[in-house]
């Protein structure tokens, strides 16, 4: 049986092997550029976890900040990206693993909600749901309605936050926001 990573807050020594792993878990630069990109921006929280087996970095994961554009007022939320487990080690629990864990370890912060865009059907078991059910709308057209996922964090209070999430430029520069058709659309 194999045991659990470990996860805690990435150190500064870690950034160039979470860029390896982002690079490799998503086949090429353009995510890990986005990692680059959200380092350097007003975006970035510095809230980022990674998972340890044997003492080497298998995945990655980050929180940067974003808005929601409620009727009331602007409201800083997170969006969970990326998150990123090395090629050899998917598929065995670790991405869950780390997920789950930097949640809990979220869950005292400021910020009422932490926005995604990926599959469903593995993120609904992580405790994520259509944004679109809790009336938020997402900032592209091409984010398929049911990839736009939201977990409630303590402060949220659903008798009025509601609108639309606002990216940071950062997403938008390196065109990591939605599919574009030579992605695919195998979500749906």
């Amino acid at each position: 049986m194999s045991r659990a990573p470990t996860v805690r807050e990435e150190a500064p020594q870690d950034v160039d092997r979470v860029r390896e792993v982002v690079a490799a878990a998503f086949g090429g630069e353009k995510v890990a550029g986005l990692l680059d990109g959200l380092r350097e921006s007003v975006a970035w929280l510095g809230l980022s976890f990674v998972a340890e087996e044997r003492e080497e970095v298998v995945a990655a994961l980050c929180y940067s900040r974003a808005w929601l554009d409620t009727p009331r007022r602007l409201v800083e939320v997170l969006v969970l990206s990326p998150l990123a487990v090395r090629p050899d080690r998917q598929r065995v629990g670790i991405g869950s693993a780390l997920v789950r864990e930097s949640l809990q370890r979220i869950g005292s912060r400021p910020e009422p909600l932490v926005f995604l865009e990926g599959d469903p059907g593995y993120y609904t078991r992580l405790g994520f749901v259509a944004a679109v059910d809790l009336h938020f709308t997402a900032p592209s057209v091409r984010i398929p309605r049911l990839a736009f996922q939201v977990a409630t964090l303590p402060g949220f209070d659903q008798s009025w936050m509601s609108g639309a999430l606002v990216y940071p430029d950062v997403f938008w520069r390196h065109d990591c926001v939605g599919l574009r058709p030579e992605m695919g659309a195998g979500l749906p």
